[in-house]
């Protein structure tokens, strides 16, 4: 597999398939590629398909820093690497490093595509029903990701995967695990709840797109209308697609494909 150079001795470690318009997937705090193996098989059909493991996870180089400033960087260079201007995919941070590297770069980013949720930050939810508005919520998330990591895994899968049978949700816990190691994924959610992208989210306008359900993030966000004003408030230009209930962006990996075809073939139109 090809390895990117970058300061200080690092070796990111990226892929490539299919061949097309190209299509980016900007890791998130501790998920593995692997788990949207069905969408990214979909749009290798007719797309050149970019995956790569943050720095810390995966085969790249155990270095870090995790902070949000270095992660941005890595996108950069992998987008420059992989050459072309890009749809990036992103989940959770990896929405909110997208942006930044959109609207920092625009020439390397062709649209973002978040898929759950828009990059926020979590002030944007003061007052709400989600848990991600809770100060202590989170800080308590943070420290048992510190403390018991295989725990605060189980804990966040088991909430936002209600349909996981319990050798499913143990499974993904060790894929997880085997592939993040503790300290990385503890900073990388430091970084994410510190982290404000409204403006990067603003300047990145019609080229970003979220793919969101109902139930998305269970108990941790507040419900689909809450979430709905607050996007209209804050990134007025973006464009939200709502799933059917009984398939959100990830469990129905078809329709979210179909999706992101639509938005690679108007970025080629407008380009």
């Amino acid at each position: 597999m090809p390895r990117l150079e970058r300061p200080g001795g690092v070796e990111l470690n990226w892929e490539e398939r299919g061949q097309g318009p190209p299509v980016v997937l900007a890791p998130y705090w501790s998920g593995h590629p692997g788990v949207y193996q069905a969408l990214l098989a979909d749009l290798a059909g007719d797309h050149r398909v970019v995956t790569w493991d943050a720095r810390g996870t995966g085969e790249s180089t155990p270095t870090g820093p995790y902070d949000m400033e270095t992660d941005c960087s890595d996108v950069e260079a992998i987008l420059e690497e992989a050459g072309g201007v890009a749809t990036v995919i992103g989940i959770a941070d990896g929405a909110n490093r997208a942006v930044r590297v959109a609207a920092s770069r625009p020439e390397l980013v062709a649209a973002v595509v978040a898929l759950g949720t828009g990059p926020f930050a979590r002030a944007q939810f003061e007052g709400g029903e989600g848990m991600v508005a809770s100060d202590t919520v989170v800080g308590a998330f943070i420290e048992m990701l510190e403390r018991d990591y295989r725990g605060a895994l189980r804990s966040l899968l088991s909430a936002t995967n209600t349909q996981m049978s319990e050798a499913e949700l143990r499974d993904r816990v060790g894929y997880q695990i085997s592939y993040c190691p503790q300290e990385p994924a503890a900073a990388r959610v430091r970084a994410w709840a510190a982290d404000d992208p409204t403006a990067a989210a603003q300047e990145t306008g019609e080229r970003l797109w979220i793919l969101s359900a109902p139930d998305v993030a269970g108990p941790w966000l507040p419900p689909e209308h809450e979430r709905r004003k607050l996007i209209e408030a804050l990134t007025p230009r973006a464009h939200v697609v709502e799933a059917e209930r009984e398939g959100g962006p990830v469990s129905r990996p078809d329709l979210s494909a179909t999706t992101i075809r639509r938005i690679t073939e108007q970025a080629r139109l407008r380009a």
